[in-house]
């Protein structure tokens, strides 16, 4: 079922969701919400750099983008949980940089991303001092897809085995990719059209965070997302 308009109604169902009813509720709770992208996207927060634009078309998000782009949920999640949508990059526009971050958060404040003073506006080298777990799929005009951990403090090493450049684990352009970004609290998973691409068992998991879409210099349509608390 979608949640559409009051918009009141998905952020409670995304509370007892992800968060859990209050200690001595016995009130049954969804294991998913689908999010409805609708103008205006009050529950979106876009960092883009000038030129570009993120508008909602026939119920999907467009992000149109020039110099960097990230539109980050503005709600936290908890682990463990699956966040899944529908991505396509268009011709029309360079084809690369089908990216994500998932599980962010400001070392300095923890409990709001977008505290005052904050900095962002959509350059990459912004988000380094995030903590967070992050996908660049078809980087590098479409050469590379790797995964990273972000530590903060502009720490992110590139992991052996997390760096992949054969042409299946690259962008097709016009082509739609079923995503899914699972966080469990033990390790972090990107699925592509129901493939596994990484796993990384996490020494430090992270279990709290916003989740957001990036891209650099292309067109990305976005639809059907859906977030999953895996809890049974």
């Amino acid at each position: 079922m979608t949640f559409r308009t009051p918009w009141n109604l998905v952020i409670a169902s995304m509370a007892m969701t992800l968060f859990g009813s209050a200690p001595n509720s016995q009130a049954a709770r969804p294991d998913a919400v689908e999010v409805a992208f609708e103008a205006p996207l009050t529950d979106w927060v876009v960092e883009q750099q000038p030129g570009g634009s993120v508008t909602v078309e026939d119920g999907a998000l467009e992000i149109r983008d020039k110099k960097g782009c990230t539109v980050w949920y503005r709600h936290p999640v908890e682990a463990p949980v699956r966040i899944s949508y529908t991505v396509t990059a268009k011709s029309t526009e360079r084809v690369s940089d089908i990216n994500c971050f998932w599980m962010a958060s400001d070392l300095d404040h923890l409990d709001d991303l977008f505290a005052e003073g904050h900095g962002r506006e959509g350059a990459f080298a912004q988000y380094d001092d995030l903590q967070l777990y992050y996908v660049g799929y078809g980087g590098n005009y479409n050469a590379t897809t790797r995964f990273r951990r972000y530590l903060g403090r502009g720490e992110k090493p590139l992991l052996s085995g997390f760096d992949l450049s054969e042409p299946a684990f690259l962008i097709k352009p016009d082509k739609p990719y079923r995503i899914e970004l699972v966080a469990d609290g033990v390790k972090a998973q990107y699925f592509r059209d129901g493939e596994l691409i990484f796993e990384y068992a996490d020494p430090k998991p992270l279990t709290k965070g916003w989740f957001g879409f990036r891209t650099v210099w292309s067109h990305l349509t976005i639809s059907d997302l859906k977030i999953e608390s895996l809890n049974r």
